[in-house]
């Protein structure tokens, strides 16, 4: 597939180094040289320098014989995006996105004007990662959730500590201990020391392990009680970083708790937020990275802790520091990829990232249009994908057990009209059935074989 990327920044960047490595012919466009050689250092690219919103500059990078063109520059003003996307569907390539930083855009009448004037698809980083924060104050337990069907079947994250009963454990014994028809369940990853595994029946289960786990929805309370989880409740929450995520976690969480207290150093910013949010929202200004400040403003009394600064070090620390006053769930936002398994060593909840956030819903257009959604969980390599099943595809040509599905990607889930159920090895998918599959990269193209 021909990519043509607009914008090397941060998202732009991660996107061309994904998608190269899929084999895929990736072309990325910049006015600023310097990211141009950067990212062609890193990734097997064709760097070009030049306006995006030029024709001449769009149609010598091909443009017009792209399969899919990405506008992602986040420095440049919102309509460049949008008006080089444009562009782009005009000169030929069928499928185009954008990135945004209006909220406006996004109502539903005016996604429809947009995808009457050709873009297929726009999206808002910083919008993402604050509806994913807003999930992760909902359910406290895990480091990361996903719904599948309106939440009939989820994927849950769970961090194994020293008092898990799971450590030492094999797969196989596990289930076999634990599993009943009233709590079904499939382990469908273990991340471990910066690698993803697809676990088999003789896995053992590690300290520090991230567990990912499909059940289905009344399960999860059990499923919690084995693992010896609890819920917190969560009535008041102290955010550190009042810019667009800090803003919209603010505002959207506020509607669910008692009290929100946004700390930001921009008196400006501040004085933005205190108008634009609701009573019970406290926006003070001040350094979140000073102890003796977070003390003054009574961090001890509050039940989590989000940093969303655009430091990523200053993140970390202040959710290692929250937890020394005895916060119970930290959430920081953490752009640096080689960070994010640093920041869960050190003791941070759960981890979020935009780049990861916003790449599941671009890759989502270079696979088979029987894709739902894809998303990458942090602290792994691998994609959570949810197919919808095409009558006749290989998928259901037999039992799981007799396909030859990759041996790097596992069947979690099925969704099959009013019913849900997990997948095991005599199982066999039907057309029209929903079905929750988590794969590593380089088994993703071979999965979506199977439901074409």
């Amino acid at each position: 597939m021909k990519i043509v990327i607009e914008g090397a920044g941060e998202v732009g960047s991660h996107l061309a180094k994904m998608l190269s490595g899929a084999s895929n012919d990736i072309t990325i466009i910049d006015s600023d040289e310097t990211k141009i050689n950067r990212i062609s250092g890193q990734a097997d690219v064709v760097g070009l320098v030049g306006e995006p919103s030029s024709v001449k500059v769009l149609m010598e990078a091909g443009v017009d014989k792209a399969d899919m063109f990405i506008a992602v520059n986040p420095d440049a003003a919102q309509a460049i995006n949008i008006v080089s996307a444009i562009l782009a569907k005009k000169l030929g390539c069928p499928k185009v996105s954008a990135r945004i930083d209006n909220e406006e855009y996004l109502s539903y009448e005016n996604r429809y004007l947009f995808t009457e004037m050709g873009i297929d698809l726009m999206f808002y980083p910083e919008r993402l990662a604050a509806n994913e924060i807003v999930d992760l104050l909902r359910r406290s337990a895990s480091t990361e959730t996903m719904d599948f069907a309106r939440g009939r079947l989820q994927l849950v994250v769970f961090k194994l500590e020293d008092d898990s009963p799971l450590l030492d454990m094999k797969l196989a014994e596990f289930t076999a201990a634990v599993q009943t028809d009233d709590m079904p369940f499939r382990v469908v990853a273990v991340s471990r020391d910066n690698e993803t595994i697809i676990p088999r029946f003789d896995t053992k289960f590690r300290y520090h392990d991230l567990v990912f786990i499909i059940t289905k929805r009344e399960g999860v309370p059990q499923l919690m009680k084995v693992l010896h989880k609890n819920d917190i409740e969560i009535e008041k929450v102290m955010i550190m970083g009042g810019g667009s995520i800090g803003g919209m976690v603010a505002k959207s969480i506020s509607r669910q708790v008692d009290t929100v207290k946004v700390i930001d150093n921009d008196r400006k910013r501040c004085l933005e937020l205190s108008e634009g949010t609701d009573d019970n929202v406290i926006v003070v200004n001040g350094d979140g990275r000073n102890s003796d400040f977070l003390v003054e403003e009574s961090i001890k009394d509050y039940d989590a802790f989000v940093a969303v600064t655009g430091n990523d070090e200053a993140n970390i620390l202040a959710c290692v520091v929250a937890r020394k006053f005895g916060i119970e769930r930290t959430i920081a936002e953490v752009e640096n990829l080689e960070y994010i398994r640093l920041a869960e060593d050190m003791g941070v909840d759960a981890v979020i990232n935009k780049k990861l956030i916003t790449a599941g819903r671009i890759f989502r257009m270079t696979l088979s249009n029987k894709v739902r959604f894809v998303k990458y969980m942090s602290g792994t390599e691998a994609e959570v994908l949810e197919y919808s099943v095409a009558p006749d595809s290989a998928i259901t040509k037999g039992p799981l057990k007799d396909l030859d599905f990759p041996k790097d990607a596992v069947i979690g889930g099925v969704i099959r009209g009013n019913d849900s159920f997990i997948a095991i090895g005599s199982t066999v998918i039907q057309a029209y059935d929903r079905v929750a599959v988590f794969a590593l990269p380089d088994a993703v193209k071979m999965v979506d074989k199977f439901f074409k």
